[in-house]
C-alpha cells in the first residue's frame, strides 16, 4: 500500500514542480521560496530513487544534468533552418517592405515585429505533449542532437500543460540564452580559475549548450525564447496568435511582439527598442519582421537561402574610444600576415577589449594609425572589435606630422621577406616549410574537427611537441612512440597512449577530409570533397592540368592553380609519399563512389522554378546520375519538388494539398555533397 501511495506522491510533486518552475522560469511570478521548492525537488528525486520503475525523461528532477560524457549526433531537420536577410537602416526596410507588396499583388497584411535575441538558434521536437529532441542550427541542413542538455533549461518544458489545446506533433523554434547576469557570473569564476573568459553572452550560450556533460549545462543557468511554430494542425492561420498559443501551453514566448500595419509604425518600433533593450537581462542585436499570415508567407516563398517573407534589422553597433598603444603582426596558417592594434582596456558591449584586428596593410594605410592615437571602436555584428576611425583632433601638431605606423617588410617570426600576390590584400611570408607559426597552425588545421579528427591533441600539446623537436609537419605525427610521449617515469603514459591512438584512428579517415586536411590555399571542405570524388585519388589529381581541374562544376582557376602549385612543390609530394607510407587513405572508396548513384534511387522528382546554380536540364542529369526519375507534374506518387525562385502558386498549393515535400536549390545540393538520404516518407 505504501508503495502505490508513493508513486501517486511521486505523480503529484511532478505536477506541482511543474507548474513552480513554469510560473518562476516562465512567467516570472513565483507562488513559493526557492528553499520550499528545492524541498519538494528533493522529495521527489528520493522517491524516483526508490521506484526506478517510475522513470520519466519529462521528469522534473531530470534538470540536474548528468555527469556522463556524451558525443552529439547529427539529425536531419525536418524543415531546413534557414538564415534571414540581414538590414541596417530605414531604406532597406522599406525596400523589403515594398517586394511583400508586390509579392502578395497589394493585398493586404501585418508584419509582426519582435526582438531579435543574440543566442544560439534551437529546434525543439514534441510529440504528445513531450520534448523529444532538440536539435542545433548546424549548417540548417543537419545540426547536433543536444537534447539533454536543453532539458537542464527551466524554462523549456518537458511536458506542456495537460489539456491546452497543443498538436499530437509540431516543431518549436528558439533562442538559448545566456542572460547577463549568469554570463557575468561565469567570467568571474572562469577568472578566479585562470581560465579563458568568454567574449560575450552569446558565445557562452554556444559553449555551454555544446558541453559533453550536462551537469555543467544545468549550473549555468541558460534561459530561452522561442519564436517560430511549424508542423501540421496549427491551431491558428497566423504566426502571432500562434504564438500565443503556444505560451499558454507552456512555452516562453516574447511579450514584446507587435503586430503593425505600415512602415511608420516599423519604426517607431525599432526606435523604441534601439534604447529601451539595453535594460533588458539578455542580449539583443537587432529587430526580426515577419509576415503574419502562413498563407501569404508560403506565396511569397523562399529564395535559395533566406525566407522573402521575413528579414532581420541589425542596430548600429556601440562606440567606444580608447588609445592605440602599438601594432603587431601575426602570421597565420597560410603565411598571411595579420596586423593586430593593442590598446587601453575599454569596456564594449558588455566586454573589455584590448585587441582589435586591422585586418591588412590596405585597411591600416587607410587608416593612418599614429602610436598614442585615439581610436574609436566598434563590434562588428557585436561580436569582433574593429577600428572604424581616428580621433585626429586629439594629435598634437607634433603627432600629425610624424610618421604614422608602416607595415612590416619581413616576417616577425621567421626574418623572411614578404610577398604580395597580385590581386590581394594581404601580404604572405613564403617560408612555408620552416616558419615556426605556420608549421603549428598547418598541424594544428590537420588535427582539427573537420580534417583528420585527431581531437586527443590540442593546440598546446602540438606547440609542446614543435618546441621538443619531436614534429616538424604532419607527417611526423606517425612516427610517434609511446615512448616520445610518456615524460619522464611514464607520468603521461595515459593521455601518451590516448594520442597514439588518435593518431592511429585517422588513417581510417576518407581521401576527401584528408585533402581539406592537407590545407591547401583556397581548398576548403566543399571544394576538397568535389576534388576527391571527380577524380578519385591523389595520384590523379597530381597528374591533372589546371585546366582538368576547372571542369569540375564548382572549381574556378584560383583553386585550381592552387592546387596544381601546391602538388608540384617537391617538399608537398614528399610530405604526401610519407603520408601514404604512414597508412593515411590517398584514394577515394570505391564503396563511396558506387554509393552516389543510388541517393536518389526510387526517388520521383519534379522541378519548378528558376535556379542559381544549375540550369534545370542540368538538374534533369543530375537526377538521373544520381538514380532519380525526372517527372513532369505532381501527383501522390511525387517524391519530393526540387524548387527555385518563383515557383508558381498554383504548383505550391496542390504540394501542399497532397503533402509533397519542398526542397530548395541549396538544401538539394548540400544533400547530395554530403551524400546524405532525403527522409522522403509521406
Amino acid at each position: 500500500m505504501a508503495d502505490v501511495e508513493e508513486i501517486q506522491e511521486i505523480k503529484a510533486l511532478r505536477q506541482i514542480l511543474t507548474r513552480h518552475n513554469y510560473k518562476y522560469y516562465v512567467e516570472n511570478d513565483p507562488e513559493i521560496s526557492d528553499q520550499e521548492f528545492d524541498a519538494l525537488m528533493e522529495r521527489l528525486v528520493n522517491l524516483e530513487k526508490k521506484h526506478p520503475e517510475m522513470n520519466d525523461a519529462a521528469s522534473p528532477s531530470q534538470r540536474v544534468g548528468s555527469d556522463i560524457s556524451y558525443e552529439f549526433q547529427q539529425v536531419a531537420h525536418q524543415y531546413p533552418m534557414l538564415s534571414l536577410g540581414n538590414t541596417y537602416n530605414k531604406e532597406e526596410i522599406a525596400a523589403f517592405y515594398e517586394r511583400v507588396k508586390q509579392g502578395l499583388g497589394d493585398d493586404s497584411f501585418e508584419i509582426c515585429c519582435e526582438l531579435k535575441y543574440d543566442g544560439l538558434s534551437i529546434s525543439l521536437i514534441y510529440e504528445h505533449g513531450k520534448l523529444v529532441r532538440a536539435v542545433t542550427r548546424g549548417d540548417g541542413i543537419m545540426g547536433d542532437d543536444v537534447t539533454n542538455n536543453i532539458r537542464t533549461i527551466r524554462s523549456i518544458p518537458l511536458e506542456l500543460i495537460p489539456n491546452s489545446g497543443y498538436p499530437d506533433f509540431f516543431e518549436i523554434r528558439g533562442e538559448v540564452l545566456m542572460p547577463w547576469s549568469s554570463f557575468e557570473k561565469l567570467n568571474k569564476q572562469r577568472q578566479l580559475a585562470q581560465e579563458p573568459l568568454f567574449a560575450n553572452p552569446r558565445n557562452a550560450a554556444a559553449g555551454t549548450l555544446k558541453s559533453k556533460s550536462s551537469s555543467v549545462v544545468a549550473k549555468r543557468n541558460l534561459d530561452a525564447f522561442l519564436y517560430y511554430l511549424l508542423g501540421d494542425g496549427l491551431p491558428y492561420s497566423d504566426h502571432y496568435n500562434n504564438l500565443q498559443a503556444a505560451a499558454q501551453w507552456g512555452f516562453k514566448i516574447s511579450k514584446d511582439m507587435r503586430l503593425v500595419t505600415n512602415l511608420d509604425e516599423i519604426y517607431e518600433y525599432i526606435s523604441y527598442w534601439d534604447t529601451e533593450r539595453k535594460k533588458l537581462p539578455v542580449a539583443t542585436d537587432g529587430i526580426v519582421l515577419k509576415v503574419n499570415s502562413l498563407q501569404q508567407q508560403r506565396e511569397l516563398g523562399y529564395t535559395a537561402k533566406t525566407p522573402r517573407w521575413a528579414i532581420a534589422y541589425k542596430f548600429q553597433a556601440e562606440r567606444a574610444r580608447t588609445k592605440l598603444l602599438d601594432i603587431t603582426f601575426q602570421v597565420g596558417r597560410t603565411g598571411a600576415i595579420t596586423p593586430v592594434a593593442n590598446m587601453e582596456p575599454v569596456l564594449l558591449a558588455g566586454t573589455v577589449v584590448r585587441r582589435a584586428s586591422l585586418h591588412n596593410a590596405d585597411i591600416m594605410t587607410e587608416l593612418g594609425l599614429h602610436k598614442g592615437d585615439y581610436v574609436y571602436i566598434e563590434k562588428a555584428g557585436e561580436i569582433i572589435p574593429q577600428i572604424v576611425g581616428v580621433d585626429k583632433t586629439s594629435r598634437s601638431p607634433e603627432d600629425e606630422n610624424t610618421k604614422g605606423f608602416e607595415f612590416i617588410t619581413n616576417c616577425p617570426e621567421c626574418g623572411t621577406a614578404l610577398i604580395r600576390y597580385d590581386g590581394e590584400s594581404a601580404y604572405y611570408c613564403p617560408n612555408d616549410t620552416s616558419c615556426p607559426p605556420q608549421i603549428k597552425g598547418k598541424i594544428e588545421h590537420y588535427i582539427s574537427r573537420d580534417a583528420m579528427n585527431i581531437d586527443s591533441l590540442g593546440p598546446e600539446t602540438v606547440d609542446a611537441y614543435y618546441q621538443q623537436g619531436l614534429i616538424h609537419n604532419v607527417a611526423d605525427l606517425y612516427n610517434l612512440t609511446l615512448n616520445d610521449l610518456c615524460g619522464e617515469n611514464g607520468k603521461k603514459s595515459k593521455s601518451a597512449k590516448k594520442i597514439i591512438c588518435g593518431i592511429e584512428d585517422s588513417k581510417k579517415v576518407p581521401f576527401e577530409r584528408v585533402l581539406y586536411a592537407l590545407g591547401i590555399r583556397f581548398v576548403g571542405k566543399v571544394a576538397a570533397k568535389l576534388l576527391a570524388r571527380s577524380f578519385g585519388s591523389m595520384d590523379a589529381l597530381r597528374n591533372a592540368t589546371a585546366e582538368d581541374l576547372m571542369l569540375v562544376d564548382g572549381i574556378g582557376p584560383v583553386i585550381a592553380q592552387s592546387v596544381v602549385a601546391y602538388l608540384r612543390n617537391e617538399s608537398n609530394i614528399t610530405l604526401i609519399e610519407r603520408l601514404r607510407e604512414s597508412g593515411v587513405q590517398m584514394q577515394i572508396e570505391q564503396e563511396a563512389i558506387s554509393l552516389e548513384n543510388k541517393i536518389l534511387s526510387g526517388q520521383s522528382i519534379v522541378i519548378s522554378g528558376t535556379f542559381q546554380h544549375h540550369t534545370r536540364e542540368e538538374y534533369k542529369q543530375m537526377i538521373e546520375l544520381y538514380g532519380g526519375k525526372n517527372v513532369g507534374s505532381i501527383s501522390k506518387k511525387t517524391s519530393f519538388i526540387l524548387a527555385g525562385d518563383n515557383m508558381g502558386p498554383s504548383k505550391l498549393e496542390k504540394a501542399r494539398i497532397l503533402n509533397i515535400p519542398i526542397i530548395y536549390e541549396d538544401v538539394f545540393l548540400k544533400k547530395i555533397e554530403l551524400n546524405d538520404t532525403f527522409f522522403i516518407d509521406h
